[in-house]
């Protein structure tokens, strides 16, 4: 059995080279647009071309990560660069976050293999094989996963597919792919790469004052070697394109060792330490001895703690690391005002005071905390550049525009009269010729205001038992782990059997749980994260009947959608629509109880099953836009009822989330 090969991140040029000097396997990076990492520096294509060619002489793999959810305006943008990426630089693979993504790289010449990345939130067996068919060879699974699950999953693998798990690096609160928390707080959303982070801040629940959904990092460590033992697991993944050089080079040595010689583990581990993250824990990967990352008592921030700010009018800390010249400070959390990245310029050794530059006299609370994030000791100084003599030495590629367009497929022909009539004997008989139908959600018993409208409700609601009729429509979990996803599967045969016939899923992936979906009315819903028409080209073709766009999306993209849609679109009018979806929360958060953020926004957890969802206190109201969609083109408008608890009032403000913004 061939060992996994370790996969370095790379979010500047010192990274790559440094996962280069440290025996990575394969790197993953990104271009300047559409990357799920867009605060790292990433590559031009004139860039990316020399450091893979430079990578492939030192037999080091090359991955493209474009994880971005992309716009329907965009969609000519990202053929162009992958016609530039394929042509002029030797990739291996492409990470793909949207489906509709391989029809593009295919039509642009891509023939390497495509990957499926953990925000496509594939997170169980079945939706394995739909991936497969849509041309993927790799998976990515969430960094939530346990051992036992993996292990699951290899299992249902189909021979030719593969499996990527990560091994260490940060953790997001939220599950990949379910986390609209910095788009809810500011259009910066995180499937487009621009998160800004607002679980690392503080909130505020009863009085107590914590950073309560700002997790620990995840480190399998010594763990690793369950894993390398796992058939269909072949890639090992770093976390980490914002990170630093000298992380990149101490962690890929780390795991090399725990991988080839695990007598070395008290070396690897040093390595670890040496690396400069988060403090870390080995989160759910044993089932037996799961590690909640958010019960910490410790700092969150990434890079090493060195210490609190001491005497705001002329602050310094006391160090609890040897300084060395050229290491690289950040001063407080990303999100604090007074934030800043300060240059050691001399030597201060352990528990010596280093003083901060006069402009931050009086800016800094007394208390912030100071990490290291970078460190150029002279054995990672000399290897990089030793590469970059050996990178000048490359010839410069000169980058040609590209001509050809993006030529869409034949099924992507616009909804027609014929399909809307054939929708219209799915939903309830309105008024003479009224063609726009409303559904109202219910997680579990409900009734509508209006007598025309359909009703739908969770499946899952009361734990997979009976409480609907075979006129209702049936909506699957936006989060399905292994063990769920086949308690999920049975309930649709029983739902079946009952007479069902209409279902909403929230992944592309789960129509795998239908026996038979032709026969079925399977709509893709809102959480699959629909930005653009070619991936409803690719829904079409896996059999669904509808879909339900992205929530998020801004009026440019609501209203030039339909143009191209090949399948009759629906979009969530009002109701509560989460922040974000986790499988933990911290010990010291309850249940149903309001918190607040630094700036007065306030939020609830509920729990349903075993994850946990997120509310913020206003909901979202496109409802003064209803008249602009209809005549955009969509005929469907969903309205979703969720339980508010008693102590949680609703604030009246403007739920128009990204509508009056170009989301970025």
């Amino acid at each position: 059995m061939t060992s996994p090969k370790i996969l370095a991140p790379a979010g500047d040029k010192n990274s790559f080279l440094a996962a280069i000097a440290a025996g990575a396997d394969a790197i993953y990076c990104g271009l300047k647009i559409f990357s799920a990492r867009m605060e790292a520096a990433n590559f031009s294509t004139e860039e990316l071309a020399r450091l893979t060619l430079l990578a492939k002489a030192h037999d080091v793999d090359v991955y493209l990560a474009v994880n971005s959810a992309v716009k329907e305006s965009e969609l000519e943008k990202a053929f162009k660069i992958f016609c530039k990426a394929t042509r002029y630089a030797p990739i291996k693979s492409m990470i793909f976050q949207d489906p509709a993504l391989i029809r593009l790289a295919r039509q642009a010449g891509f023939n390497g293999e495509c990957h499926l990345s953990t925000l496509a939130n594939c997170t169980g067996p079945a939706g394995m094989e739909t991936a497969r068919q849509l041309g993927f060879k790799k998976i990515v699974l969430p960094r939530e996963y346990t051992i036992d699950e993996i292990k699951s999953v290899a299992r249902t693998l189909a021979d030719e597919m593969q499996l990527e798990v990560f091994i260490h690096g940060a953790l997001c609160y939220s599950i990949s792919g379910r986390c609209y928390w910095s788009s809810w707080f500011g259009g910066k959303s995180s499937l487009r790469g621009r998160c800004v982070q607002p679980c690392r801040r503080i909130y505020e629940q009863k009085g107590q004052k914590k950073r309560h959904f700002s997790c620990m990092d995840f480190s399998s460590d010594v763990l690793v070697k369950v894993l390398k033992d796992i058939p269909g697991v072949t890639t090992w993944k770093i976390e980490g394109r914002k990170k630093s050089p000298h992380y990149v080079y101490y962690t890929v040595k780390a795991y090399k060792l725990l991988r080839d010689d695990p007598k070395q583990k008290k070396t690897a581990l040093s390595f670890l330490d040496y690396a400069m993250g988060r403090p870390f824990s080995h989160y759910n990967l044993l089932s037996q001895r799961i590690m909640n990352p958010l019960d910490h008592k410790g700092e969150t921030g990434s890079g090493l703690f060195t210490g609190r700010i001491v005497n705001p009018n002329e602050p310094y800390f006391i160090t609890r690391e040897a300084l060395m010249p050229g290491d690289l400070l950040r001063i407080g959390y990303e999100g604090d005002t007074f934030h800043d990245i300060q240059r050691v310029t001399r030597a201060v050794p352990k528990k010596g005071k280093f003083y901060l530059g006069k402009k931050a006299r009086r800016k800094i609370k007394k208390g912030t905390p100071a990490y290291l994030i970078d460190r150029r000791d002279s054995i990672l100084t000399d290897e990089i550049k030793s590469l970059e003599k050996e990178l000048e030495a490359v010839e410069k590629i000169s980058i040609q525009s590209v001509k050809k367009a993006f030529i869409r497929s034949s099924v992507s022909e616009k909804t027609g009269e014929n399909d809307q009539r054939k929708l219209n004997t799915v939903f309830k008989k309105r008024k003479p010729k009224e063609q726009i139908h409303y559904m109202d959600l219910f997680r579990g018993h409900g009734k509508s205001r209006d007598k025309f409208a359909e009703k739908a409700t969770w499946l899952s609601a009361r734990r997979y038992s009976a409480g609907y009729s075979k006129h209702d429509w049936l909506w699957i979990d936006p989060l399905l782990f292994p063990e769920e996803e086949q308690i999920c599967r049975q309930a649709i045969e029983r739902a079946v059997k009952k007479g069902v016939t209409r279902f909403v899923v929230n992944t592309p992936w789960q129509i795998s749980l239908f026996d038979q979906p032709e026969r079925l009315h399977i709509w893709a819903g809102p959480f699959c994260n629909i930005t653009n028409s070619v991936t409803i080209e690719s829904l079409k073709e896996l059999g669904f009947s509808g879909a339900i766009v992205s929530p998020e999306l801004d009026r440019e993209t609501f209203t030039t959608l339909p143009l191209n849609s090949p399948l009759p679109l629906a979009v969530v009018l009002s109701g509560n629509w989460p922040l974000g979806i986790s499988r933990i929360v911290s010990s010291e958060i309850k249940i149903g109880t309001p918190f607040s953020s630094p700036k007065g926004e306030t939020a609830w957890v509920s729990k349903f099953n075993d994850n946990y969802y997120i509310f913020p206190n206003w909901k979202l109201d496109l409802t003064e836009k209803r008249n602009e969609l209809i005549k955009a083109g969509y005929t469907l408008f969903i309205r979703i009822h969720e339980t508010v608890p008693k102590s949680v009032a609703l604030k009246k403000r403007p739920g128009l989330w990204n509508w009056n913004l170009n989301l970025v």
